[in-house]
């Protein structure tokens, strides 16, 4: 009997512990899936295993690009782009994370095809940087990014990087172009 009731909660607890994988999709402040701020470049081939990965290779840093790793579904979406904090070195960590896949979404629901106005609802701005063809929007307590095209802004804006822009600039139906967190 006690035997009985001892493998019943040992499948019990296989059971649950089996669901509570993590969603790869969800955006954390700390984590993306399997994706942490403590991913090296070389660990990337693990965690993207069942998607392609397209690397910079050697002699790219001198055309004037980032070294940008690009990751896509088997099928050809495109899901993120990782920006690492040293170029062409496999043992260097991630410094940013652009999403281009709606599917990553933060734990509030906010993924790249959200609005302004699901931003503000969810999170507090904290800064809004005004930059040539964007506006950056940063929430407060997060390491997340949000830009906006400076065409959906108001004339005033998209030409004068040195014109602050508040939230109220920010057309609340203004679609997320880029969406991506640093660490």
């Amino acid at each position: 009997m006690k035997k009985t009731i001892l493998a019943l909660s040992t499948i019990a607890i296989l059971a649950i512990s089996c669901k509570n994988e993590a969603d790869p999709f969800l955006v954390k402040e700390q984590n993306i899936g399997m994706l942490t701020d403590s991913t090296q470049v070389k660990d990337l081939d693990i965690i993207f295993a069942k998607d392609s990965i397209v690397k910079p290779i050697a002699g790219d840093e001198f055309a004037g690009s980032v070294n940008t790793i690009e990751i896509y579904e088997k099928g050809g979406k495109h899901l993120l782009s990782i920006i690492p904090k040293q170029a062409l070195d496999s043992t260097s960590t991630i410094s940013i994370v652009k999403f281009k896949d709606p599917r990553y979404k933060t734990e509030k629901g906010v993924n790249s095809l959200s609005t302004f106005e699901d931003i503000e609802k969810n999170y507090t701005i904290s800064k809004i940087q005004n930059s040539f063809k964007s506006a950056s929007v940063f929430v407060k307590g997060s390491k997340m990014m949000f830009l906006f095209d400076k065409n959906d802004l108001p004339a005033e804006f998209k030409f004068d990087i040195t014109k602050t822009i508040e939230p109220a600039n920010i057309p609340s139906k203004a679609k997320i172009k880029h969406f991506m967190i640093g660490w």
